[in-house]
């Protein structure tokens, strides 16, 4: 366990990172807006699910590879936003679909009920294991936070490491069902719904460009 006072700095840390939108709670907007609330939360576990093998990962020492190799680095994040590229036509590409199902399914919530738990689960889980910015972050922050002399690395590592995560869970929940919340009241109005899909579409095409942009920098 790290030293009280490196767990609080770390906290703060973290909380003041995953509270400015990045690419993971963009994912989330864009989800929850083409598919609604349920979608959305669900998306929110899958992505935090996705980081844990990043934490076990960089506790194992593994992580270091991807913080040193300029090709495993690339390979991981091409992979990511490829994904969300074809998410993201997909969602555009299927907007009519999803906004009649959205319009038939009661309880404001707009839902659709053709996307299975396990899908929604699977895709975040995705998005979340192959995002290079999170991976990087752990690598390199990680680490700062532990003290050798109080127990083992690792171990500190998988603390500090679950903390993020139950911090972002919190903030993306938020984020979720804040969106879910406003696909509700355009999906009132008929006419607002051809455009709800596109533009969870478009979001999710912009996050998979920002990931393809993204260099070795925190």
């Amino acid at each position: 366990m790290p030293p009280a006072a490196n767990l609080a700095a770390f906290v703060l840390a973290a909380a003041l990172l995953i509270a400015v939108p990045g690419p993971s709670v963009l994912f989330v907007i864009g989800r929850s807006l083409a598919a609604g609330r349920r979608v959305g939360l669900l998306t929110v576990l899958g992505n935090a699910l996705g980081m844990v093998p990043q934490v076990l990962a960089v506790a194992a020492g593994v992580g270091a590879l991807l913080a040193q190799s300029v090709v495993a680095f690339t390979v991981l994040k091409t992979a990511g936003a490829l994904y969300l590229v074809h998410l993201g036509v997909q969602a555009i590409r299927h907007r009519h679909r999803a906004t009649a199902a959205a319009a038939a399914t009661t309880g404001g919530t707009g839902s659709p009920a053709e996307v299975p738990a396990s899908r929604a689960l699977r895709e975040g889980f995705l998005v979340g294991v192959s995002n290079p910015k999170s991976a990087v972050f752990f690598v390199a922050v990680l680490p700062q936070f532990t003290a050798p002399a109080t127990g083992p690395v690792w171990s500190q590592i998988l603390v500090l490491g679950l903390i993020h995560l139950l911090i972002g869970l919190a903030f993306d929940t938020v984020w979720a069902l804040t969106a879910g919340a406003a696909r509700g009241w355009l999906t009132r109005d008929p006419r607002r719904l051809p455009r709800l899909g596109a533009t969870g579409g478009v979001m999710m095409i912009g996050v998979g460009v920002t990931i393809a942009l993204t260099d070795r920098q925190l």
